[in-house]
C-alpha cells in the first residue's frame, strides 16, 4: 500500500512538472482515445446504414451532428473516422519507425560498404518531398487503404533513419560499446543488447514529433480518394465527400475538419513537449 501510494505522488509530481501545454495536450489525445475506442458505443446507429427519408439533416437531439447525403448519422461516422485515422497513423508511425530503426543501426553496426550504400539510399528518398513520393507510390498500386499506408510508410522512413545513424554512431563510442568490441562481442549482439538500449529512448521521442504530420497526410490522401474508399468511414474521406454540400449542409464539413486539427495540434504539442525533454543530441 505504502508503494502503491509512493508511485502515485512519484507520478503527480511528474505529471505537474510538465508544461502546462503538454499537460493539455495529454489530455485533449485521452479524451479522442475514449472517443475512438467507446464513442460507437455511444452512436446510436451504425456508422454505414442510410437512412433516406432523414438525408441531410441538421444536427438534432436524434441526430447529434446531423446526417450526410444518404441519411447516414454523422456522429457515428466521425466516431468510427476517428477510430481508423487514429490507427492508421500509429500503423504508419510504428512500420516507418521500425524500418529506420534496423537501418539506422545497420549502418551504424557494419559501417562500410553497407553504410554508404544505405546513405545514398536515404539521401534519394529525402530528394524527393515525402508527399510526392507517397502520390507516386499509391498512383503505382492504385488507391486503397492499404497501399496509402504502404506509401507513407515508404515516404517517412528516411528522415528518421538518418537520425538512427546519428544516434547509433554517438553511441558507439560509448565506454561499454568498445569494451563489447575488444571483447570480441558479435556485432548483431552488440547491437541489441548495448546500441539499441541507448538509440531507443531519444529516437522515440524524434520519431513521435512526425504524427500531427502523418495524421494530416492520412487525411489529406484520404480526401482526395487516394485512401478509405467510400462508404467506409475515414476523417479524410469524410472530409472529401462532404465537400460537393459546402452550402447546403456545412456541418458536414466541420466536424471532420475540427476532429483532423485537434487531433493533429495535441499530437504536435505532445510530441514538441517530449522534444523539450529529451536530451541535448535531440535539439541538434
Amino acid at each position: 500500500m505504502t508503494a502503491l501510494r509512493t508511485g502515485a505522488i512519484s507520478v503527480r509530481a511528474e505529471w505537474v512538472r510538465l508544461p502546462g501545454t503538454v499537460r493539455a495536450a495529454t489530455v485533449v489525445l485521452g479524451i479522442l482515445v475514449l472517443l475512438a475506442v467507446f464513442g460507437p458505443v455511444l452512436a446510436g446507429y451504425a456508422p454505414n446504414t442510410p437512412h433516406y427519408a432523414d438525408k441531410l439533416s441538421a444536427p438534432s437531439a436524434e441526430y447529434w451532428l446531423g446526417t450526410d447525403q444518404y441519411g447516414r448519422d454523422q456522429f457515428a461516422r466521425l466516431m468510427y473516422g476517428l477510430r481508423l485515422s487514429m490507427l492508421s497513423a500509429l500503423l504508419v508511425l510504428l512500420g516507418s519507425a521500425t524500418i529506420s530503426l534496423v537501418a539506422g543501426l545497420g549502418c551504424g553496426i557494419y559501417g562500410g560498404l553497407f553504410d554508404r550504400i544505405l546513405t545514398r539510399m536515404i539521401d534519394i528518398v529525402l530528394a524527393v518531398p515525402s508527399l510526392v513520393l507517397a502520390l507516386a507510390v499509391v498512383g503505382a498500386f492504385g488507391p486503397g487503404y492499404v497501399n496509402l499506408l504502404v506509401a507513407l510508410v515508404f515516404s517517412g522512413w528516411a528522415a528518421d533513419a538518418r537520425i538512427a545513424r546519428a544516434l547509433t554512431l554517438e553511441a558507439r563510442t560509448r565506454p561499454s560499446v568498445v569494451a563489447a568490441v575488444v571483447a570480441g562481442v558479435r556485432r548483431p549482439a552488440i547491437g541489441f543488447r548495448h546500441l539499441l538500449p541507448a538509440v531507443l529512448r531519444p529516437f522515440l521521442v524524434v520519431t513521435t514529433l512526425r504524427l500531427g504530420g502523418i495524421v494530416v497526410a492520412l487525411a489529406g490522401l484520404s480526401f482526395l480518394g487516394l485512401g478509405v474508399q467510400m462508404p467506409e468511414a475515414e476523417l479524410g474521406a469524410m472530409l472529401g465527400d462532404a465537400r460537393r454540400f459546402l452550402t447546403a449542409a456545412p456541418w458536414l464539413l466541420i466536424a471532420p475538419s475540427v476532429a483532423i486539427l485537434t487531433l493533429a495540434a495535441a499530437a504536435n504539442l505532445l510530441a514538441e513537449g517530449m522534444r523539450g525533454r529529451g536530451p541535448e543530441v535531440i535539439q541538434r
